[in-house]
């Protein structure tokens, strides 16, 4: 759906200081009822993954997912989307130390989800990973062509004392675009029973 891909634009540009008359008009046009927070876009290709793996429309049911550029934005977001706002539903997903920024951020504007926010246990590329288990994720890697990248990535002093999926994670954001890319591709290869308690949660909240 074009139009809540709009909305998400105005709302983003909302939030970054400018005019908030179109995000407002949308809001009343579509049938916009709950907005996902998530910090990045990687999470947004990761949410936005389960639900096709589901077969969902999450635009078409009403659910905008949205990036918003770093946990500490919450309150911001909170304030124009939440009761004080657009009167929206506002849930989320956030690794665990944003945890503190979500909890403040929604509380200060009367913003708690009628379902709580969804928390991983690390980050949500630690919780993929662990869900597929070390040897998948690099075949993976392989498939996407991108394992001689990992190889020399592998070789240099920082990876030493590392776990092998500490040094996958951190290879994911070496990259521009690589964390986004690969937010889409473990989370398609999930098996229906491996899925991870807050991306599974989170969906099933919507």
């Amino acid at each position: 759906m074009t139009d809540m891909g709009t909305f998400r634009d105005a709302v983003t540009a909302w939030a970054a200081g400018g005019p908030g008359d179109l995000a407002r008009e949308l809001a009343g046009r579509l049938p916009v009822e709950t907005v996902v927070l998530l910090e990045g876009p990687s999470d947004v290709a990761a949410v936005n993954a389960l639900a096709a793996a589901h077969a969902r429309d999450l635009a078409a049911e009403g659910v905008c997912v949205l990036a918003m550029g770093g946990a500490m934005s919450v309150g911001r977001f909170a304030r124009l989307l939440g009761p004080s706002g657009l009167g929206l539903r506002l849930t989320g997903l956030c690794d665990e130390a944003e945890r503190p920024y979500y909890a403040r951020g929604l509380a200060q504007h009367d913003a708690a989800p009628r379902e709580p926010f969804f928390v991983c246990a690390a980050d949500l590329e630690d919780e993929l990973i662990r869900a597929l288990g070390v040897p998948r994720v690099e075949e993976l890697v392989d498939a996407e062509g991108d394992s001689r990248a990992l190889k020399t990535f592998l070789r240099q002093p920082a990876q030493r004392g590392r776990t092998s999926q500490q040094q996958l994670r951190r290879f994911f954001g070496t990259k521009k675009g690589r964390k986004i890319h690969y937010g889409r591709v473990l989370v398609e290869a999930l098996a229906p029973d491996r899925i991870p308690a807050p991306l599974d949660g989170l969906l099933t909240s919507l």
